[in-house]
């Protein structure tokens, strides 16, 4: 398990904080598929994710998932709400068996004088509106074929570690769709299963997928691609 020091956000307060915290800090176990909190609950405490992963995931009205983000230990979670006393945004559950850190607001408040801290608070508050800002991108922009084309490209080992089901929960596809589209790939030589193993064999095509934000049902699509983007640059 990481210790206080290990965290971002506190790494560069004096060591005399650091045992002020860990005294401060109450420890919670969880087990798999744990819920630590729920989309609409408030709390007075920031949490810090010290053991295993979690998902943080919305609800869509018709009770399906909308998946924002996976994390791992070191992290730190629902620092807007925390901060804004207002209720947390998103569902945060366990993918593993983990352990979270739960700190009094008061706790945290209290070091807001020191640059260090509030820095690493400035900059971790950031890369979550990063995220949002990309998750916003991929749901209203990208097509089922394009994110998951983006996903191979950024994380291709992710589909030789999870589950179809996990990787289109990722995604906030149905299982159903994210096995079409890797047909798909498959027929267009795109990937290939061996072994039980995906591999890719066009990286390129990949890339004009998410480009294009598409895939045509043919029998040569990436030549079609290549040949309407050769048009496109005279």
């Amino acid at each position: 398990m990481v210790e206080i020091h290990d965290i971002p956000m506190f790494s560069n307060l004096d060591k005399k904080f650091h045992k002020e915290l860990k005294e401060s800090l109450y420890l919670k176990k969880f087990t798999k598929n744990s819920i630590v909190f729920y989309e609409g609950d408030e709390s007075d405490y920031f949490y810090i994710l010290l053991e295993g992963n979690v998902k943080l995931y919305k609800t869509s009205p018709k009770g399906s998932q909308v998946q924002i983000k996976r994390m791992k230990a070191p992290d730190t979670i629902g620092e807007y709400a925390c901060f804004e006393k207002a209720p947390f945004p998103a569902t945060c559950e366990f993918i593993t068996d983990g352990v979270m850190g739960l700190l009094h607001f008061n706790k945290v408040y209290k070091y807001l004088d020191d640059k260090q801290f509030s820095l690493g608070l400035i900059k971790s508050l950031t890369s979550k509106v990063m995220l949002l800002s990309s998750l916003v991108h991929k749901e209203t922009i990208l097509s089922s074929e394009a994110k998951v084309a983006d996903l191979m490209i950024d994380n291709p080992t992710i589909f030789n570690r999870l589950k179809n089901n996990e990787i289109a929960g990722i995604l906030n596809l149905t299982p159903e769709t994210f096995s079409r589209i890797i047909t798909k790939f498959k027929k267009e030589s795109i990937v290939k299963v061996e072994k039980n193993e995906l591999k890719l064999l066009n990286t390129e095509a990949l890339q004009i997928i998410v480009e294009t934000n598409t895939v045509k049902e043919c029998s040569n699509c990436i030549a079609n691609f290549k040949n309407k983007l050769a048009l496109m640059g005279k």
